[in-house]
């Protein structure tokens, strides 16, 4: 069937527009998604966390969800300790740390950030119980000035076992340039 002129160029003219949109999208739609594949990075895959960032460049002030899936919180967690290596030359806000529970915000005690020692101390009020999804929000992170891979690894510690951090797994996280 055949359409008339006048109708051949609207769909002609509508099909271009939508292709514009979706042609431009990528250029406004700026935030990193989750990690994809990765390869020789020496952290074994079930050790290996996900993590979103709002923005993932080069100095600009950020927001990192960290992700810790539930079956990672095998007894109740009183405190998360996130390393960062030495190299990473970020600025945390402990301020504006947040530790969310099936996606509502739990009480914390303090929140310590070791600039010396690179590694940012979260004590909560209450330990989250065993087999909860945590998500670790790091909102207003100034972001390092160089691009890179930086390793981000997490312990908990827990009263019910022996007062040691354990190691949970690791965030590789990757700062792109501006």
């Amino acid at each position: 069937m055949l359409l008339p002129k006048s109708s051949t160029r609207l769909v002609c003219s509508a099909m271009v527009a939508a292709g514009c949109f979706v042609a431009g999208m990528p250029a406004i739609v700026s935030a990193q998604g989750l990690p994809g594949l990765t390869i020789f990075s020496g952290i074994e895959r079930r050790n290996e966390l996900n993590y979103r960032l709002s923005w993932g460049t080069t100095n600009l002030y950020d927001t990192y969800f960290l992700r810790v899936p539930s079956k990672k919180i095998d007894l109740a967690v009183s405190q998360f300790t996130i390393s960062y290596p030495d190299y990473y030359k970020g600025k945390f806000d402990p301020n504006k740390v947040e530790v969310r529970v099936k996606g509502k915000a739990v009480e914390l005690e303090q929140v310590n950030w070791d600039k010396e020692n690179h590694f940012l101390q979260i004590n909560l009020k209450q330990p989250i119980e065993p087999g909860s999804k945590v998500e670790i929000v790091l909102d207003n992170v100034k972001n390092p000035d160089w691009p890179g891979t930086f390793y981000f690894n997490l312990r908990v510690l827990s009263l019910q076992d022996v007062p040691l951090p354990k190691y949970i797994g690791t965030w590789i996280i990757g700062i792109d340039r501006s």
